[in-house]
């Protein structure tokens, strides 16, 4: 190899490393988020179904253990086919602080309202990939 070739490989190489070193610090910010603290309405019960629209599997479990730990009541929890980047959250009984307070507490998330008064259900939340499960505690 010329020595100005070896010079051009050991460019793109360093190059390359930068760009691995940044997708990983900003990979590594995204998962040291801090948990919310945002909790359900005292003295209301908010009655939440979670659905996991990702692949991965225990999604909808870990995000229904998460809300119940903030007071909020999921009733139902459920996987769906069609996968979503975005974790969206539906208002269904025209409490949109409802809604908001849930989707604080699973950001970033998306709220839209859709009003069912059929339904016995007041928030329906869809995973999606964007939603990364805080981490468990660690237990000696």
């Amino acid at each position: 190899m010329t020595p100005r070739r070896l010079v051009v490989v050991a460019l793109v190489a360093a190059g390359l490393l930068g760009a691995g070193a940044v997708t990983l610090a900003r990979g590594t910010q995204r998962a040291r988020r801090p948990p919310s603290s945002e909790r359900a309405p005292d003295s209301v019960r908010v009655r939440v179904q979670v659905l996991n629209g990702t692949k991965v599997r225990g999604l909808a479990r870990r995000a229904t253990m998460y809300l119940r730990d903030r007071g909020f009541d999921v009733v139902d929890v459920s996987t769906i086919d069609s996968p979503r980047d975005t974790t969206l959250v539906l208002d269904l009984s025209g409490h949109p602080d409802w809604a908001n307070r849930v989707a604080r507490a699973l950001a970033p998330a998306r709220v839209v309202a859709r009003r069912d008064s059929s339904r016995y259900l007041d928030v329906a939340v869809v995973l999606g990939t964007s939603w990364r499960p805080p981490a468990k505690p660690f237990y000696p």
